[in-house]
């Protein structure tokens, strides 16, 4: 149950007009009155002699009877309360006793013989009321509404087990501001999916990932096409900005700017400056003879790299320690899903984006973040921004399915470590994340699989009997579960590409089940084919490799051979990628 109070406004009149007509849409049904403050208010919408401006002069008469410049300029206080999707249509009945109940929790009307203010609650729909109130008691003092909206919050959680609803995870005060009843409005005016504060959020988050400077920050808003304001103290110094939508004007035609802190606490100006405060500042630049260190900045290269950063980031969470560095980790993989999500190929692009917005919530907690621990993972968000949009194939593709795949654990860490720490709206939106997270890697994952499987298959069988053997040594407790799942011939065709490489397929496998659960996989051998890759530097769309095992391939045994004393390669662990990165 979701009660939404709004800011104060001005015209009980015109408020009434909207809860009692038919609705932008013609949604509204029935609308009537199931509660008020003395139970005797007149009805318009079921009783043929009352009016609005019956109802409307007496919600107002307290507030009409103070001198005119005793009355406050917003007068009408307005919340709806609205039950989850699933939830079972509540009676007049219950709705009225709910009614009571917030009036009573927010200090508008508070009951037991205390003073309060007038209100009336109006149904035109199974799943919601209004309740609309003006802010001025019987006896002409105002009432104590300090905080009503967290109040009406308490009291729905406490409704919600009495009636057996769907019950809302508690928040905790991190939560980014809701938009308002007359944003959303104006959005369906307009014609717009978001409101413009929803819109203009995922445009700053989206701009934030991975910047080292205030210059960045600034140049990659406007390169999206924002209206920036800055604000300056009298020495010069950059106090903090808002921003605006082009096309989203006020009734005089003027944009309209939201602070930072106004769309999420994280974003006003100093808590961005916290991310960049644990940057390398002076860092190099990145020069053309340092790619064989680096890699290139191309968008296969970025996501491997992500991919090696999720994986880590995902150890710190879960091995415990300070809850400090886990929060910056947590923080610094939405920045990496936000420039996921920026820089998606088609296929995937709705998915990631859902998953950064889901994931928007679990990134902050009452838990502050140490930054400078999260410098690999900020680093990861630069590198995918700098490499440019996938295509969504080859390489590109394949290192695409592996970074979400690593994505998909870390995330799912983030959920399990928000639980532990008793942050459910956090931990909930986590676990939305990883959802949407799963289906773009079903997505993502489909082709590259694929082609593994196809060679995999053309495997001989005296090879892929070695490699049975090998799986069965190496796993024996997941071995006939990796045999029996669809992807065991793309592990078998990595298994060859990793043993041709100079690797121990054996210790790859039992270093990639070691270092962490697989509970949460739905294909263990699709995991495990990603982690090996990754931990061997192997290529991630293995198409343009030889097929080894067949009739005109070579045998991975004399491959390896020839490769033992190669300079540079590691028998298990973490193979090369740890020596250069």
């Amino acid at each position: 149950m979701i009660p939404s109070v709004n800011d104060p406004g001005d015209r009980t009149i015109g408020l009434l007009a909207y809860l009692y007509g038919p609705g932008k849409h013609e949604e509204h049904t029935d609308p009537h009155l199931v509660a008020s403050f003395d139970d005797m208010s007149p009805d318009p919408g079921r009783d043929p002699n009352a009016t609005l401006k019956d109802l409307q002069q007496l919600l107002d008469q307290p507030v009409m009877a103070l001198p005119r410049h005793a009355r406050p300029a917003k007068h009408v206080w307005h919340t709806s309360v609205r039950t989850a999707p699933g939830d079972r249509t509540l009676s007049d009945e219950e709705w009225a006793g709910i009614a009571r109940r917030i009036v009573a929790a927010t200090g508008i009307d508070p009951g037991n013989g205390q003073p309060g203010c007038r209100w009336a609650a109006v149904r035109h729909a199974d799943d919601h009321i209004h309740i609309v109130a003006t802010l001025v008691r019987e006896d002409g003092l105002r009432p104590d509404d300090f905080r009503s909206g967290a109040r009406a919050q308490a009291e729905a959680r406490i409704i919600e087990k009495g009636l057996g609803l769907h019950e809302v995870a508690p928040g905790d005060g991190t939560a980014a501001q809701r938009p308002t009843s007359a944003e959303r409005h104006k959005a369906e005016r307009q014609g717009r999916e978001r409101t413009a504060r929803e819109e203009l959020r995922e445009t700053v988050r989206r701009a934030v990932a991975g910047v080292r400077s205030e210059e960045e920050f600034f140049d990659r808003l406007s390169g999206a096409g924002l209206l920036i304001r800055k604000r300056t103290a009298p020495s010069g110094d950059l106090l903090g900005y808002k921003v605006a939508l082009p096309d989203d004007r006020n009734r005089d035609g003027e944009p309209v700017f939201y602070p930072g802190a106004r769309l999420a606490p994280d974003l006003s100006l100093p808590r961005i400056r916290e991310r960049w405060s644990g940057d390398a500042q002076d860092a190099p630049v990145p020069r053309p003879e340092d790619a064989a260190r680096t890699g290139p900045r191309t968008p296969a290269a970025a996501r491997r790299r992500t991919a090696s950063a999720a994986w880590q980031a995902m150890l710190v969470i879960e091995h415990g320690g300070d809850d400090a560095v886990a929060a910056a980790h947590i923080a610094a993989a939405g920045e990496i899903l936000d420039a996921l999500a920026k820089t998606s190929a088609a296929h995937t692009r709705r998915e990631l984006r859902d998953a950064a917005t889901a994931f928007e919530r679990a990134s902050r907690s009452h838990v502050r973040a140490i930054r400078g621990h999260d410098r690999a993972l900020r680093q990861a968000a630069r590198d995918l921004v700098h490499g440019g949009p996938a295509l969504g194939r080859g390489e590109d593709g394949a290192s695409t399915a592996m970074a979400i795949d690593m994505l998909f654990f870390l995330i799912t860490a983030a959920a399990h470590w928000h639980a532990k720490k008793g942050h459910a709206q956090q931990a909930a939106a986590a676990a939305r994340a990883a959802e949407y997270l799963r289906s773009a890697y079903q997505e993502a994952a489909a082709g590259p699989l694929g082609v593994l499987y196809q060679r995999g298959r053309r495997l001989n069988r005296p090879l892929l009997q070695r490699q049975t053997v090998v799986l069965r040594e190496a796993l024996p407790g997941l071995a006939e579960q990796i045999l029996a799942e669809p992807g065991w011939y793309a592990l078998a065709a990595t298994i060859a590409d990793a043993e041709a490489a100079g690797h121990d397929p054996a210790a790859l496998l039992s270093d990639a089940v070691e270092r962490r659960e697989l509970d949460t996989a739905e294909s263990v051998s699709d995991v495990l084919v990603w982690r090996m890759r990754r931990m061997a530097d192997l290529p991630a769309d293995a198409s343009e490799l030889p097929t080894y095992g067949t009739t005109s391939g070579s045998s991975p045994t004399r491959r390896a051979a020839a490769r033992t004393s190669a300079p540079g390669r590691q028998r298990g662990g973490e193979g090369t990628v740890a020596k250069t990165r």
